[in-house]
C-alpha cells in the first residue's frame, strides 16, 4: 500500500525528477505535449498524476512506477513475474553448450603437438562467453537498460566534450 504523501512531495506537470530508467537523467514534461521524457535517455513516459504514476510509453512492456514523494518504485507487472523457472533455464542456456563442447574436447583431445591444439579450450571459452552475452542482452532488452548511452555518458566526461 504506497504510503501518504504531502502537497510538496507530489508528482506533478513542473516538476523535474530522477529517471526511473536510467537513473542518471532527468524527466521533465515535454512542451506542447501530455507527456514527461529524460533528457539523456530520451524514454517518453505517459503520467497519472492521481494515482501518482509513472508508465514507459516508448516499450513493449508496460514498465510502470510509484512516485513515494521522494524517488520512484517499481510496481510488479501482471503476468510477467519471473520465477525460479527461468533461473534455471537461464542457468542451464550457458552451462549446457559450454558442458557439451567441454566434454567433446576432453574425450577426444587433439594431438599435443598439432597447431591447433589451442582450440579445444578456445572453442569452450567463447562457448560461454557467446550464451552468456545473449542472457545479458535478453535482460538489458527486457528491463530497457540504456547501456550504449551510459558507454557515452563515460566517454563525455573523459573526453570533456
Amino acid at each position: 500500500m504506497p504510503e501518504a504523501i504531502s502537497l510538496s512531495d507530489r508528482f506533478y506537470t513542473e516538476g523535474e525528477y530522477p529517471c526511473p530508467v536510467c537513473r542518471h537523467g532527468r524527466i521533465t514534461a515535454m512542451p506542447l505535449m501530455e507527456v514527461f521524457a529524460c533528457h539523456f535517455c530520451q524514454h517518453i513516459f505517459t503520467t497519472n498524476f492521481e494515482k501518482q504514476l509513472l508508465k514507459m510509453a516508448d516499450s513493449q512492456l508496460p514498465l510502470t512506477w510509484y512516485w513515494n514523494g521522494k524517488n520512484w518504485k517499481g510496481i510488479q507487472r501482471e503476468s510477467a513475474e519471473l520465477g525460479w523457472s527461468y533461473a534455471i533455464s537461464a542457468i542451464a542456456f550457458i552451462i549446457l553448450p559450454t558442458a557439451i563442447i567441454g566434454l567433446g574436447s576432453y574425450l577426444f583431445p587433439p594431438l599435443p603437438d598439432s597447431p591447433l591444439s589451442w582450440l579445444p579450450l578456445f572453442w569452450t571459452i567463447l562457448t560461454f562467453i557467446a550464451h552468456l552475452f545473449c542472457l545479458l542482452w535478453l535482460i538489458i532488452e527486457y528491463y530497457q537498460l540504456p547501456i550504449f548511452l551510459y558507454f557515452r555518458a563515460i566517454r563525455r566526461r573523459l573526453v570533456g566534450n
